[in-house]
């Protein structure tokens, strides 16, 4: 078995890498304290053509698969650019997925070329207020009349709204009091982002300034039927070919993210003496190191089977919810001991570990919590009984 990559996967990474090397830290540290999405990154991704890595050839893509697209994630993550670099080009890899799976030809070649070109952007609206995980109660209400769909309700935690030309979004069309299962009855859009009937209100956090998060209103909004993706009642399906591609990607961000802090943090105790002796030559400071560095080649490797088993076609839910619990975990366990192995200098924001330490809260909370992966994997991998 190959673990190594191959000469074209070696060369995406140096692609990236290159054009991450025109973003340093300084950039960062200047967005993360201002604010203000990173065009002209997400621009130097656009131009090199990276943002269509998943997008099939015929509609202006790279027509590669997820498997590339992590490497891609990891060593955008890894340059410095954490989940500030990733999340600014996040669902430009994955978002649609479900287009290039259920869509039709029409709708590939209108919709797939401009996402691929970088020429708009796009937000994915799932998650409501009330709802939270528990997907299939979703209650914004898309209600058809005639030609046009009408949309009602609300969505929140929703990035990059402020300057999304698209959406992506799953809407109830049938009351969930009137399907036979709860997963029947979602629709999934893709269509304009009127701000004329949504309105936009963005949600101050605690890091990740530069891509920003929303709660969404909708009022009288309309969607034309050309702009549903594949058949009425079937979104909750569709997105998964989105849900399982985008919890491989964010644990290729937290791995990235984690390499770059124990990276850091290594340096640092290699060059901080103390008691006349470098720090690093103590134990307290190698052996947590040590650990971060296994941890994080285990989960990437996970990572690596997940988007493995989903270019196959395989049934990867297990795998990627598996690789985003522990890329997460691994991820923040390295972002926290760089902290600590700056000491008192790892407070500071000119040695920068600390907004890794607050970026990595995102893969970790983010899209799915590490509970309810637990949860996942008990139920379907060791059969155990549903728990709520």
């Amino acid at each position: 078995m190959d673990f190594s990559l191959s000469a074209e996967q070696e060369s995406i990474r140096d692609s990236i890498e290159r054009i991450c090397r025109d973003f340093d830290d300084a950039y960062w540290l200047r967005k993360d304290r201002e604010g203000g999405f990173p065009f002209d990154f997400f621009d130097a991704m656009a131009e090199n053509g990276w943002l269509g890595i998943c997008i099939p050839e015929a509609y202006g893509g790279s027509g590669l698969g997820v498997t590339e697209a992590a490497i891609m994630a990891q060593a955008i993550a890894e340059s410095g650019a954490g989940m500030s670099g990733a999340s600014a080009v996040h669902i430009n890899i994955f978002g649609l997925n479900p287009v290039v799976v259920f869509g039709t030809e029409e709708q590939k070649r209108r919709m797939l070329p401009p996402m691929a070109a970088g020429k708009v952007k796009a937000c994915f609206a799932v998650t409501e207020p009330n709802t939270g995980l528990n997907t299939t109660q979703l209650k914004l209400r898309a209600a058809r009349k005639g030609d046009r769909y009408v949309v009602d309700g609300q969505k929140v935690w929703i990035s990059t709204a402020q300057v999304a030309d698209k959406i992506l979004l799953l809407a109830r069309t049938t009351p969930l009091e009137e399907v036979r299962k709860p997963t029947e009855g979602l629709s999934l859009f893709y269509t304009d982002f009127d701000r004329s009937r949504i309105r936009v209100h963005e949600i101050e956090k605690m890091g990740r300034k530069v891509v920003d998060s929303n709660e969404l209103f909708f009022e009288g909004f309309e969607i034309p039927v050309e702009d549903r993706i594949g058949e009425e009642g079937k979104g909750f399906e569709y997105i998964l070919h989105g849900m399982n591609p985008e919890r491989i990607l964010i644990a290729a961000e937290a791995v990235g993210l984690g390499k770059c802090a124990l990276a850091r943090a290594t340096a640092y105790a290699k060059e901080r003496v103390v008691f006349n002796r470098p720090i690093g030559q103590n134990q307290a400071i190698q052996h947590p190191l040590a650990k971060n560095w296994m941890a994080l080649e285990a989960a990437w490797l996970m990572t690596m089977s997940a988007a493995w088993q989903y270019d196959k076609g395989l049934p990867c839910g297990a795998a990627a919810n598996a690789a985003k619990y522990l890329a997460g975990e691994a991820g923040f366990d390295a972002c926290q001991q760089a902290v600590m192995t700056h000491g008192g200098f790892g407070y500071a924001k000119e040695y920068h570990v600390e907004r890794y330490l607050r970026e990595i809260m995102i893969p970790r909370i983010a899209p799915v919590s590490p509970q309810l992966v637990l949860c996942f994997i008990a139920e379907r991998v060791l059969g155990l009984p549903k728990s709520y």
